[in-house]
């Protein structure tokens, strides 16, 4: 019994020890990961979390050291422990980082679920929210695929390759492979090479050659990247340790961060390398882009205003050399998450990685228009072509090639990162599927074969089909877009309706009722009145027909060209605000030119005939010198379609 309980007793002892031991360990690792030494802490906490110690709080390390190094695979499998664990107060985030790293793996089902709980248990992020609005966001990404031809860009190493900017006739890149000394210095958080700059000339279809060393004075022995050139090639702005002059900056927690820098070309040589006046020792600036006139700087920061870890800013660039106060993008592209690496072209769109917007895993590439007043477009993921259940970043097209470049950290490449060259086949466009069903309007009966016009918002037609045998007619259309949709059958009334489509991917329901017709017309009646035509319309002083003028008038062709025995008289009316002469001409003009529309869209001409009237045959009191309203006036002004024959 005694050697029983003395076992026992040792076992404890040894158990606690091991504990004790185990404990040791993870703080030393804890010190290493708050020094954003993630490969050496990982090392630790692996073979502590081996042996069978648990800990929350080391399983969100351990999660996050692999995440934050795009190694999402190995995340999962610590994040998925962390949750195991079924721990009461952890934070939403970590449902948003386990379902991201599941992505990666492709358990997309698993991983919506955790978005929904992610969305439950963070309450207003917006990465939750754009979740729940876009279910279906895999269906909208591979709507988006399948426009790229993608290849290896052939200037990569085994080390980390990424962040392409077009000079000249060469691109710019970073890279870790061989800085040039013995003392190779690898950075803690990657246990990757610090990065210079590279650069290779474009030969045909921007297919580069053999990379050299950039400029050995913008290169440090820090990291440098994402570089940014004025057109005239002169000035360049690109990111760097917080390292200027041999002195290197550190925040508060004695951190070094990231800023961008700006240099000009002397006699061939990059000089005068200073610090943007936005930046600080205390948050990151990087990854600078220029508009394409050259008057804003878009970047990515963690300054004060940002709403997730890294948000997009610009700054306005003063002429006199200043720079603006910068300002956070918003809401629609920035989210509690990392938005970073953005690219402007000249089609007014805006390129960026993110992993808060609804993508494949980890970071993918998306865009948005930018609008004339300054706001954005809904945001779209570029499609599984650029995008990867890895990180896929650093996105730059030439718009007149449609080649350009990307980085992504995807199975079967190279390196660590690697930069990929593409050519677009077909541009993203948002579209949607417009569509309904015609039906009589008292008695709800399905009406096929209905005649179906779609015009833009300038009465320009676009299509025309005809309602299937269920009644339902479609129509692919554009995002953000107005447009008009006629309805025509006969012994219905012809209607038109008017619809904005959403600003996203999607289907647009627009059902038409149509009237029986009620005016059964006979001679001496106005066809116009079937169709509320009051007017037809003309610019001042003139009889051309306007776009508005052929929309109503095509009505009155297709009743012509369902009675072909039909003549009619065309009457024009002005009213009395011009002499009495001059609108008489203006309106025998207007007449004509009426005539003369139909006729050049298939009327015989023996069908009809036209006069103007001028202010002759008022409808009201609004003759010379009598003060009238507008809409009196108006009453005036009128066009009849008088019916001789049937």
């Amino acid at each position: 019994m005694k050697n029983n309980i003395l076992f026992c007793i040792t076992l404890i002892i040894a158990f606690s020890f091991n504990v004790y031991s185990q404990k040791e360990k993870v703080k030393v690792a804890d010190k290493k990961y708050d020094n954003y030494a993630y490969i050496d802490a990982i090392k630790t906490y692996e073979k502590v979390a081996e042996k069978g110690y648990k800990s929350a709080d080391m399983f969100k390390k351990l999660g996050n050291s692999y995440y934050f190094n795009a190694e999402l695979e190995k995340a999962a499998r610590w994040y998925g422990e962390l949750l195991a664990m079924n721990t009461t107060d952890l934070e939403p985030e970590y449902y948003f980082r386990y379902a991201q790293s599941l992505r990666s793996i492709g358990q997309n089902d698993k991983a919506n679920e955790l978005l929904e709980l992610f969305n439950q248990k963070s309450g207003n992020d917006s990465r939750g929210k754009l979740f729940m609005k876009n279910v279906n966001y895999l269906d909208a990404i591979k709507a988006n695929s399948g426009r790229y031809k993608i290849e290896d860009a052939g200037v990569n190493s085994i080390y980390s390759d990424y962040g392409t900017a077009l000079y000249s006739n060469e691109i710019v890149f970073a890279s870790a492979r061989d800085t040039g000394s013995l003392g190779q210095r690898k950075h803690k958080w990657t246990n990757q090479y610090f990065t210079n700059l590279y650069s290779a000339n474009l030969g045909e279809n921007m297919t580069p050659e053999e990379p050299q060393k950039f400029d050995k004075k913008i290169n440090s022995k820090f990291h440098e990247s994402t570089p940014a050139f004025t057109k005239d090639g002169k000035t360049m702005y690109f990111t760097r340790n917080n390292y200027l002059d041999g002195k290197k900056g550190k925040d508060a927690n004695k951190i070094t961060l990231i800023k961008i820098y700006k240099a000009t070309l002397e006699n061939d040589s990059w000089s005068n390398i200073t610090e943007l006046p936005f930046n600080s020792d205390n948050y990151s600036v990087a990854h600078p882009t220029l508009s394409p006139d050259g008057k804003t700087l878009y970047f990515a920061s963690d300054m004060p205003g940002t709403i997730g870890q890294s948000d997009l800013f610009k700054v306005k660039l003063n002429d006199d050399g200043s720079y603006g106060v910068p300002e956070n993008l918003g809401k629609t592209i920035n989210t509690e998450g990392r938005e970073t690496f953005p690219f402007v072209n000249d089609e007014n769109e805006i390129f960026f990685a993110s992993d808060g917007h609804p993508g494949l895993g980890g970071l993918d590439v998306f865009v948005s228009n930018i609008n004339a007043n300054g706001t954005f477009s809904d945001v779209q993921n570029l499609g599984a072509d650029i995008n990867s259940p890895k990180d896929d970043f650093a996105y730059l097209i030439d718009t007149k090639s449609r080649r350009g470049f990307f980085t992504s950290n995807r199975d079967g490449g190279l390196g660590y990162d690697d930069i990929y060259k593409f050519l677009e086949l077909k541009k993203i466009t948002c579209q949607q599927i417009l569509f309904g069903e015609i039906t009589d309007l008292v008695t709800a009966e399905l009406l096929p074969d209905t005649k179906i016009t779609l015009f833009d918002n300038q009465f320009n037609t676009i299509s025309t089909t005809v309602s299937d045998d269920k009644a339902i007619y479609s129509f692919t259309v554009e995002c953000g877009k107005t447009y008009y949709v006629r309805a025509q059958k006969p012994e219905y009334t012809v209607k038109e309706v008017k619809t904005t489509i959403a600003e996203e991917n999607g289907k647009t329901y627009l059902p038409i009722a149509l009237e029986n017709a009620k005016c059964k017309v006979t001679i001496g009646d106005d066809l116009g009145k079937c169709f509320n035509i009051k007017m037809i319309y003309f610019d001042l002083d003139k009889s051309n027909i306007r776009q508005e003028a052929a929309f109503d008038l095509e009505k009155i062709l297709d009743v012509l060209n369902q009675n072909p025995t039909m003549k009619l008289d065309i009457r024009s009316h002005t009213d009395s605000r011009q002499t009495f002469k001059y609108n008489e001409a203006l309106s025998d003009r207007r007449a004509k030119s009426t005539i003369n529309w139909l006729i050049k869209n298939g009327v015989s001409a023996d069908r009809l005939t036209g006069k103007g009237y001028g202010e002759t045959q008022l409808v009201n009191k609004c003759s010379d010198d009598v003060e009238c309203t507008e809409e009196e006036h108006q009453l005036n002004r009128r066009s009849e379609f008088i019916i001789t024959a049937l």
